[in-house]
C-alpha cells in the first residue's frame, strides 16, 4: 500500500510569543548581529546591550537600533546582570573565546554557526556548559524552521519510502575582500556556505558516514573556495553536495526514496517551499512565507523556551549534534586538505 499522504503535516513548530521574554546581550556588531537584533522583533524578545572591542562601534550599534546599552569589552556585557542570555555573534575564530566567557560568569549561551571552528573546540565549548550547567545552543536556524519539521514528519510517517539519499548544492560569489575569503577568519566554503549542506545531511541521515570523500580549489587568498563532497553509510546511504564562494549554485536540495523524492526550492536552508513527489507523479506543495533572514529569532526563541523549562540543551539543537556536524566537516575539509591557519599553531 502506497505511503503517500493525501494532505502534508502540519508543522509542530510552537508560537514564537509563547517563549519566555528574555534580555538579551549581543557579541559583535556585524552583519548577523543586526539581522538577529531586527529578527527579534517578531518575538516579545529584547536586547538589552551589545558588546563590540570598540566602545564607538558598540555606542553606535546600540544607539541605531535604541539598545539600552554598549559595551567596548565583552567581559563587561556578561557580567551585566540586566543581560539574561547572551548570544556570540562574533567571526568563527572567536566562537570558542565567547562561549566559554558566558558559561565562565554563569550566562546561557546561544553561538552563531558554526558553534566553533571544529569538532574539538566545539566538544570543549560543550563540556564546559554541560560542567557549569550552563545552557548552551548553537543558532543553525534551519533544524527549528516549520518546513523542516515538516519534512522530518513525512521521513517518519514513511511516505518517501526507505531515503536513500540527499543531494544538495550552496554557492554564491563575494568580492575578493569579502571576510569569507580571509584566512586569518577561518575563511572558505566550508563554515559559512557548507554547513547548510552538512547540516541537511545529519538531519535526514545522521553525521557519521562510513566514507567521506572530498576535493577542494584553494583560492588566490589561501582559502578552500570550492568544495565537492561525497558520503557512504553502511546499508549504502548516500549523500552529495557542491559548495562554493566562487559561483551561484542552485540552493537547492533533494531528498530521496524508494517511493518519493522531496525537493527543497532555493535556498533549501531558509523558510520557503518544497514539492514532494512519488514514483507515480502524484506531487504535494509545502508552501509557507519566504522570510528569509527575518526568521532567524526562531533560535532564540527555542533557547528561551528550553531555558523556561529548566533545560540546559535544547532537544532540537543537542550540543552532540553540533560536535557531530563539525566533526563531518572536519572530515570533508581533511579530504580537500582544508586547513585553518589557527589550527596550524
Amino acid at each position: 500500500m502506497s505511503t503517500f499522504p493525501a494532505v502534508l503535516p502540519a508543522s509542530r513548530r510552537p508560537d514564537p510569543m509563547d517563549a519566555p521574554a528574555l534580555r538579551w546581550g549581543i557579541l559583535g556588531t556585524g552583519w548577523i548581529a543586526d539581522r538577529f537584533t531586527a529578527a527579534l522583533a517578531h518575538t516579545g524578545q529584547r536586547v538589552a546591550a551589545v558588546a563590540s572591542r570598540s566602545a564607538d562601534k558598540a555606542q553606535a550599534f546600540a544607539s541605531a537600533r535604541g539598545i539600552p546599552r554598549g559595551y567596548g569589552s565583552y567581559a563587561d556585557l556578561v557580567a551585566d546582570p540586566g543581560v539574561d542570555i547572551v548570544y556570540v555573534a562574533t567571526p568563527h575564530p572567536q566562537h570558542r573565546e565567547n562561549a566559554l566567557l558566558s558559561i565562565a560568569a554563569g550566562k546561557p549561551v546561544v553561538v552563531e554557526k558554526p558553534f566553533a571552528i571544529n569538532a574539538a573546540q566545539a566538544r570543549e565549548i560543550a563540556e564546559a556548559a554541560q560542567a557549569a550547567g550552563v545552557f548552551a545552543m548553537e543558532a543553525l536556524w534551519s533544524f527549528l524552521l516549520p518546513k523542516w519539521d515538516v519534512l522530518a514528519q513525512l521521513i517518519a510517517d514513511g511516505a518517501l519510502g526507505q531515503v536513500r539519499a540527499v543531494h544538495s548544492d550552496h554557492g554564491e560569489v563575494f568580492a575578493g575582500d569579502h571576510r569569507i575569503k580571509d584566512p586569518a577568519l577561518a575563511g572558505g566554503a566550508m563554515l559559512d556556505m557548507g554547513l547548510y549542506d552538512v547540516a541537511l545531511i545529519d538531519f535526514v541521515l545522521g553525521s557519521t558516514p562510513q566514507q567521506v570523500v572530498a576535493t577542494g580549489w584553494r583560492g588566490p587568498s589561501g582559502v578552500v573556495e570550492d568544495i565537492g563532497a561525497s558520503m557512504v553509510w553502511p546499508d549504502g546511504r548516500t549523500a552529495v553536495f557542491h559548495t562554493s564562494t566562487t559561483a551561484r549554485l542552485p540552493i537547492r536540495a533533494a531528498v530521496a526514496g524508494t517511493e518519493a523524492t522531496v525537493v527543497l526550492d532555493d535556498p533549501f536552508f531558509m523558510p520557503g517551499p518544497f514539492t514532494l513527489t512519488d514514483m507515480a507523479g502524484r506531487e504535494l506543495r509545502y508552501d509557507e512565507p519566504r522570510i528569509r533572514h527575518e526568521a532567524l529569532y526562531v533560535s532564540a526563541v527555542e533557547a528561551a523556551r528550553c531555558i523556561g523549562e529548566g533545560r540546559t540543551q535544547s532537544p532540537a539543537l543537542p550540543l552532540a549534534g553540533s560536535v557531530g556536524r563539525l566533526a563531518l566537516m572536519d572530515a570533508v575539509r581533511a579530504g580537500c586538505g582544508d586547513r585553518f591557519v589557527m589550527e596550524r599553531e
